[in-house]
């Protein structure tokens, strides 16, 4: 009888291993999520950094949504901002949120531009005195390298089939027209995020119009203007979340567990493994 290849034979076994690994790992984190939630809990999700992704964030807003132990959410932000898209998801899905429970934003030490874009979503917004925060505005950035190529004695060279499908290329300088649609552009964005916050806000949309130009403000500055509820640290959110859920005695904090990706870590072992494997196996001719 003919035997297996040992590599062939190896992989088999490490498959079936996978699968089961997967299968049991799946179940003990679903039924480890379950009971790690019991009782009235205050979910809180932190979001720090520069907003580049929101598909995280919209995950766990979701499921704090449906989980009927959750009687508010903390949206811990330290974040400079980031990209339009995610923040504007982010936004819209914490609207979303505060329509069945309070949503309470705890700004840490610096919550602007698109962390404050998220924030403006939240049913109140807490602060300390020395947040850095605000900067309502939109921009767009390029870099030229035209004269470098030139004295480098490189000629880029590009083939389009519109006018404007190279806006804004690195190659070669901008022309008024693709400024003036970059403007537009830029523009419409703002006015939408004028508008964000002035709908979660409950204020009107000319009085953000006033204080949107870029500037960013201490905790105690944007209270002044409106763009925060109160001054406090993550304690009196924490207070404030409580009593806007209706919750009783010392309330309880519930931190979802970072996403991990146990296939990609799983299939990197899988492979150092085979590869280990491979090295030990001699071929002969």
């Amino acid at each position: 009888m003919e035997k297996k290849h040992p590599v062939l034979r190896f992989l088999f076994k490490l498959t079936i291993f996978s699968f089961v690994f997967l299968l049991g790992f799946g179940f003990a984190k679903r039924l480890g999520e379950e009971r790690a939630i019991k009782g009235e809990r205050i979910g809180v999700i932190e979001v720090k950094g520069v907003i580049k992704n929101a598909q995280d964030i919209l995950e766990k807003l979701v499921k704090f949504e449906k989980n009927k132990h959750i009687k508010a959410v903390i949206l811990r932000i330290n974040s400079p901002g980031g990209a339009v898209g995610p923040s504007q998801e982010v936004y819209l899905q914490v609207m979303k949120l505060r329509q069945k429970k309070p949503v309470v934003a705890s700004l840490g030490t610096i919550a602007a531009s698109g962390g404050y874009y998220i924030a403006a979503a939240a049913t109140k917004i807490v602060a300390v005195p020395g947040t850095l925060t605000g900067s309502i505005g939109v921009k767009i950035e390029f870099a030229n390298i035209k004269k470098l190529l030139e004295k480098l004695g490189i000629e880029p060279a590009v083939i389009k089939s519109v006018p404007y499908k190279d806006i804004g290329s690195p190659l070669r300088q901008m022309s008024p027209e693709e400024r003036a649609l970059l403007e537009k552009v830029v523009k419409d964005v703002h006015h939408q995020f004028v508008e964000a916050i002035a709908k979660g806000r409950n204020m009107p949309v000319e009085k953000i119009e006033a204080i949107a130009d870029g500037s960013i403000f201490t905790g105690k500055e944007a209270k002044k203007l409106g763009l925060v509820d109160e001054l406090g640290n993550f304690e009196d959110a924490v207070k404030l979340a409580a009593k806007l859920g209706g919750i009783k005695g010392e309330p309880k904090l519930y931190y979802p567990k970072e996403k991990i990706s146990w296939t990609k870590l799983l299939m990197d072992n899988m492979f150092e493994a085979l590869d280990k494997h491979i090295q030990q196996i001699k071929f002969d001719y």
